[in-house]
């Protein structure tokens, strides 16, 4: 808003007040979209049986509309009386569009199919990294490299008990014979040992530890877990399998089930709304593609740092966490597909409206990136910083975290948006603008058609 402000400022005879009116009738509906692009997102963590991440959910989708909500009546008046003032000291640059960004676009703009293919394959594989993905605790795995823990976890390991008792399953017996509980799943494949103290029961209940021979948090421990919950529906007693790994599993359960529902939702909702932003069926579409595209880029960054622990001891002195907390890559989708969009929705508004007035793809795309490069660049790098800080706490979860955001971000508003979305639309060509007369009814705008292209213009718009 205030970059499109200043530049309608400076151009001849544009009052304040007009300036004003120009940003809002052009950014202002930029930033209704995005922010609620953002808010959709959130929204779709209500989706979740987790009351934890509906909160999350919830608190995210206020302060995206809020924000939204303060950007399109505050800022204006703001702006209207002492922005003047408040502009200090004047930037002139933001009349023209950046040299920089601008010669930047021709370049991929003239080598699109190579720009296309070589930022494709730098994001696939890091998305065929993020397919072997193990959700699990990374506690375990990821103990400081000196001092008593990690010297009794490396104790474990040499005399060939494995990380099992790091995180065992507990059996709660509720009616029948511990002893013969504990003996019975000690058959189990997967079960190390069972162990039932005679002081672990209460007025007819009792607790049953299982040690398994893998990690309770990894696939091979949920695999045994669903063993000793079978084993338990066959014998005389009462009894129910839980614990902080059975706990994570049944997470797991609940959050993924109902993943391709908040993936639907999120992506059914963002390609509707923008259809109707962008005033095309071509151009939604890529915007969702290419985000969750970038997502998959972040959940393979992750892997690659954290899991396989490539820079992860390096930088932080952690080493391999073997596993990733099984909600990050869920709340990861959720923050990451709503940032990014508003990037694409900034960069493809400005080629909008730079194609509606010169009906040329090459054209939008120069001044679109020329435009809005300067601000999604300083928007990625505020954010990227903001979560390189939240990285410096000391749990390993909040740097994974900020890992998948802080690099998610920069991957998106490089990569993405730097390369692939504008070489994308350079090869679409007037096929990005088309809306035929179903869809403009349905969406209540005006159709556009895909008509031939006009001669690019030789050099970026300069008001």
């Amino acid at each position: 808003m205030v970059v499109r402000w200043r530049e309608e400022r400076q151009q001849p005879n544009v009052t304040n007040e007009a300036a004003v009116r120009n940003a809002m009738q052009h950014a202002g509906s930029a930033v209704v979209f995005s922010g609620t692009t953002v808010a959709i997102s959130l929204l779709a963590l209500l989706a979740l049986p987790v009351p934890a991440l509906r909160s999350i959910g919830i608190a995210g989708l206020l302060i995206a509309l809020i924000s939204v909500a303060v950007a399109i009546t505050l800022l204006p008046v703001v702006l209207a009386t002492i922005g003047p003032r408040l502009d200090w000291p004047r930037n002139r640059r933001d009349a023209r569009a950046s040299r920089g960004w601008s010669a930047w676009a021709r370049l991929v703009v003239r080598h699109r199919w190579a720009a296309a293919a070589t930022s494709t394959a730098a994001l696939v594989a890091l998305v065929a990294a993020a397919s072997t993905i193990q959700l699990g605790n990374p506690r375990a795995n990821s103990l400081a490299q000196a001092g008593p823990a990690r010297v009794g976890r490396e104790k474990l390991e040499d005399s060939g008990i494995g990380t099992g008792p790091l995180s065992p399953f507990d059996a709660l017996v509720r009616s029948g014979n511990p002893e013969a509980v504990a003996e019975a799943l000690a058959e189990v494949d997967g079960v190390q040992n069972t162990a039932a103290p005679a002081d672990w029961r209460r007025d007819g209940t009792a607790l049953v530890t299982i040690i398994p021979t893998e990690d309770g948090n990894s696939p091979a421990g949920r695999e045994t877990l669903d063993r000793l919950r079978a084993t338990t529906q066959t014998l005389p007693a009462e009894v129910t399998i839980g614990g902080e790994a059975a706990q994570g599993a049944d997470f797991l359960d609940a959050v993924y089930a109902n993943f391709p529902l908040m993936l639907a939702l999120i992506s059914v909702l963002t390609f509707i709304l923008l259809a109707r932003a962008f005033r095309s069926l071509i151009l939604p579409l890529k915007a969702v593609l290419l985000n969750l595209l970038s997502v998959g880029a972040a959940w393979g960054l992750i892997v690659l740092a954290w899991q396989k622990g490539f820079g992860s001891d390096e930088i932080w002195g952690i080493g391999a966490t073997q596993a990733i907390n099984v909600e990050m890559p869920i709340v990861i989708l959720a923050f990451l597909f709503g940032v990014s969009m508003d990037y694409q929705v900034f960069i493809i508004s400005r080629m909008r409206e730079a194609y509606d007035r010169t009906h040329s793809t090459e054209t939008a795309i120069v001044e679109g990136i020329g435009r809005t490069g300067r601000l999604v660049t300083s928007a990625a790098l505020i954010l990227g910083l903001s979560f390189v800080a939240f990285g410096a706490q000391p749990g390993t979860e909040a740097k994974i975290f900020a890992t998948a955001l802080g690099g998610g971000i920069l991957i998106d508003a490089t990569i993405i948006r730097g390369v692939l979305a504008p070489a994308a639309v350079a090869i679409l060509g007037r096929w990005n603008w088309w809306l035929p007369d179903w869809a403009a009814r349905i969406l209540r705008v005006e159709p556009s058609r895909a008509e031939p292209e006009a001669t690019p213009d030789p050099a970026p718009q300069t008001a």
